[in-house]
């Protein structure tokens, strides 16, 4: 059918002024509507409307109108797919409506609607020939916006490529990946599914990965696989998308992206999403591998200044208090035990750890450490220690729920074991539980050798059969004290009719004697008192800052003292001697007098204490 000449200059017009349109329009957005008003004014048409393709609800919806697509006006919402074969030109309908199919060289990308004036006739041709040139204009103004879009959204991908190469801070990475997201989509819902290992920050949309119905679970196949998936859930209308934040090492977290009202997720905005979850995981890899070459660098450095201090030949209670300290400040322990093991396997929480472990409260954790460690020969990690399964001890007890314990061991042998303790659960990192071991491993040897060398220090001052002080250790002390106190008192004891004794029961009884005497000493002077052996069966005591009178009480209650806890029975000789800082003397004329006086004792009866006094001189 050929055009009519009124239709021909009509069609005529409507070019030219379509040209214009396409000249002076530089929004690209306003062509589509100007165009339908022209269409409409130029072939005086009721209304024209536009229907374009939706790849989020995969039909074909209205885009552009010349009437309000608000009001209920008699037309299609909607067009789908699965209707487009049977929707062929065709003549007017009941609402004098013709619906026409545009097509391009590949696909129908639309369809136009024209609303016919009541009795207007438009022939087929002049129809046909308005959709052509819709079609053309459409489909340049579709792809056009497809590239501006494609353009901007990768801009903003790049941007943020940008941000992530220049930061190394997790929370910032997340933080823009989200920000991104909102721009791009402003109308969906994001959340970061995160492991607890993680990071945690109140300003982000953060979730911990559930690993509950593992099979059921979308966000783990995704996290477990690498893998985008898909979740539509029709009761409550909406679609799920969780694209894994994948670096190059493995998979940090899932980023999940809700769309609501029946939506689903086109193919090129998956594409779309899942570079931008690549992006951020290969970003947020780069920056927890930053951050840990950073923490281990920092537990180097402690590990080096521990280790590093504690070869400067402290003694044992100064390393404890040390390594007690470090441990609370870097580890943020809540208490800090150390426990050595005796070898009658009994158990010494060592000074210098921190006070809980000095209460009887400890006893309980410290015994189920203990036996842990013994029977696994292991390491311990809890994270939420259960009081009510895992030990007899009274949930009430301690409010103690993440536990730390690593044993010390010393050419094979476990010496005894380290404890950290918290008060709430998991609140120690894999990390950190890994710091604590290299601590204690690196300070065990310094243990040992602080232990070796008290005890070797202990040997040399004390006197192998009495366990009292030597006579070097007791001469050098009174050294001190003549020069720091104001007057002392010294006593020199002699064990009476001794040679007898070895006689008659054997030389083992007389060692014992030695030892009961020495014994009988030592509970009955003071801690800062020097009880010292001065050589076969003679002691000795010093008494710093005890004058004359005290010192011959405390004499004569150790002569009767002696001779009621000794088996076979035996009696002391005391010599007494006494300084003052107001008369000149030395140590030696001290003993000198003292050893005076132990004769006199001896040679007069035994068993008694006499003085030999500076004045008396």
């Amino acid at each position: 059918m050929e055009l009519h000449d009124k239709e021909v200059q009509q069609l005529i017009l409507f070019k030219s002024k379509l040209y214009e349109i396409l000249m002076l329009e530089n929004e690209h957005t306003t062509i589509i509507p100007k165009l339908l008003d022209l269409i409409k004014n130029e072939f005086t048409l009721k209304a024209v409307t536009i229907y374009l393709f939706d790849e989020w609800e995969e039909q074909f919806v209205p885009a552009s109108s010349t009437l309000d697509l608000h009001k209920n006006e008699p037309r299609r919402t909607k067009i789908s797919k699965e209707e487009i074969h049977i929707l062929e030109f065709h003549t007017p309908n009941e609402n004098n409506q013709v619906l026409v199919p545009m097509k391009n060289q590949e696909n129908i990308i639309g369809f136009l609607l024209l609303d016919l004036q009541e009795n207007q006739t438009t022939s087929k041709k002049l129809i046909t020939t308005i959709n052509e040139e819709c079609t053309k204009v459409i489909d340049r103004s579709q792809k056009y916006t497809k590239f501006l879009n494609e353009e901007l959204r990768y801009e903003k991908l790049f941007g943020l490529t940008a941000k992530f190469h220049s930061s190394m801070d997790i929370d910032e990475v997340l933080g823009e990946v989200i920000l991104t997201l909102q721009k791009v989509y402003p109308s969906f819902k994001y959340y970061l599914l995160l492991s607890h290992d993680n990071v945690e920050n109140e300003n982000l949309p953060i979730k911990d990965l559930q690993y509950n119905n593992y099979d059921n679970s979308p966000a783990i196949q995704a996290y477990v696989t690498g893998d985008i998936q898909k979740e539509d859930i029709v009761v409550d209308q909406k679609s799920i998308l969780y694209a894994p934040l994948k670096g190059k090492q493995g998979v940090y977290g899932v980023l999940e992206v809700i769309a609501s009202g029946n939506i689903k997720f086109p193919n090129q905005e998956i594409n779309f999403i899942e570079l931008l979850a690549n992006t951020a995981g290969s970003a947020l890899e780069n920056a927890q591998l930053y951050q840990q070459s950073k923490r281990l660098v920092a537990d180097l450095q402690l590990i080096n200044d521990t280790t590093h201090k504690l070869n400067s030949n402290l003694r044992l209670n100064d390393t404890i208090s040390f390594m007690s300290g470090q441990i609370s400040r870097y580890l943020l322990g809540d208490e800090v035990g150390f426990v050595f093991i005796k070898k009658d396997n009994q158990i010494e929480v060592l000074d210098g750890s921190t006070v809980y472990f000095s209460s009887d409260d400890s006893l309980q954790i410290i015994e189920y450490v203990r036996s842990r460690l013994i029977q696994e020969r292991d390491t311990l990690f809890i994270g939420d220690f259960d009081y009510g399964s895992d030990n007899d001890a009274d949930q009430e007890s301690s409010v103690f729920r993440s536990i730390m314990a690593v044993p010390m061991v010393q050419s094979g042998v476990v010496i005894g074991f380290a404890i950290v303790l918290h008060r709430n659960p998991y609140f120690f990192s894999f990390e950190t539980f890994k710091l604590f071991q290299s601590l204690i491993h690196h300070s065990t040897l310094a243990f040992s050798n602080s232990t070796l060398r008290e005890e070797l220090e202990n040997l040399v001052i004390t006197d192998h059969l009495t366990k009292l002080y030597s006579r070097n250790f007791l001469d050098d002390q009174i050294h001190l004290s003549m020069e720091r106190d104001g007057f002392g008192t010294f006593l020199l004891i002699d064990i009476d009719n001794f040679k007898a004794i070895n006689d008659t029961f054997g030389h083992q009884i007389g060692d014992s004697v030695i030892v009961q005497v020495a014994n009988v000493l030592e509970a009955n002077i003071r801690d800062n008192d020097i009880g010292a052996r001065w050589g076969g069966e003679e002691l000795a005591v010093y008494l710093p800052g005890v004058d004359l009178e005290i010192g011959i009480v405390i004499a004569n209650r150790l002569v009767k003292k002696v001779q009621d806890n000794t088996t076979p029975q035996v009696t002391i000789s005391c010599g007494v001697a006494h300084w003052s800082a107001e008369h000149k003397d030395s140590v030696q004329q001290l003993f000198h007098r003292a050893d005076q006086a132990l004769y006199i004792a001896k040679d007069t009866g035994k068993n008694k204490v006499v003085v030999q006094d500076l004045l008396i001189q």
